[in-house]
């Protein structure tokens, strides 16, 4: 048996036992961290400096993970730059989506970078207290328990009722129900990306999310 065939029936056997393990994000050492300067690319720096002219940030959060596909980086920065701030949807309720993603992922530092935003645009306290608890949030407008059950739809059924769908569109029209699935898009990856690299939360912060069952 050759040596290449014997180290991937080891990586089969270990995939198996993390599968039963089955980790928690973020429980261990962090996979992806900020890449030294002087390894950096011509086309990772070239990124950088875009997301410090365009979002006037440094690198940080999904950004140092996403930095090792400098494209990728590029692409998704440039759709979140719609996303996150001309989309058809106003910010309080395209924060409330970015918080049932981080929920649906429990992605901490998703959840850490927009709780405070989406309080601040109107979502209100109870509504994020239920949400990082994993409840249907008591009391919502109208446009907000659209949403709520849009996004509740999709990631139980894999799709949307007539009703919801009717709904959603009375109240936000096809393209706010395409800039909604977007949104639920964008973080998702992020999510996803941060999950898979172990992003860390910012220097002394804390879990913001519970473990649910």
């Amino acid at each position: 048996m050759s040596s290449r065939i014997v180290r991937l029936a080891t990586l089969a056997l270990s995939f198996s036992v993390v599968g039963l393990t089955n980790p928690r994000p973020g429980a261990a050492q962090e996979r992806m961290p900020l890449l030294p300067a002087n390894e950096l690319t011509a086309d990772q720096r070239e990124a950088i400096d875009e997301l410090r002219r365009v979002r006037d940030i440094e690198l940080r959060g999904p950004w140092i993970p996403l930095l090792r596909s400098p494209e990728v980086l590029q692409r998704a920065r440039a759709m979140g730059d719609y996303l996150r701030y001309d989309s058809a949807l106003p910010a309080h309720l395209s924060e409330l989506l970015i918080l049932l993603t981080a929920r649906e992922w429990t992605q901490q530092y998703e959840w850490h970078a927009h709780r405070d935003i989406a309080l601040d645009a109107g979502i209100s306290a109870e509504t994020v207290a239920a949400i990082a608890a994993g409840r249907r949030p008591p009391q919502m407008s109208t446009e907000e328990a659209a949403l709520y059950e849009l996004f509740d739809e999709l990631h139980r059924h894999r799709g949307v009722s007539d009703t919801t769908y009717a709904v959603a569109l009375e109240l936000f029209g096809e393209q706010g129900i395409v800039d909604a699935l977007g949104i639920v898009g964008y973080y998702t990856l992020l999510a996803m990306v941060m999950n898979t690299a172990r992003t860390a939360l910012p220097a002394g912060a804390t879990p913001g999310l519970p473990s649910l069952p």
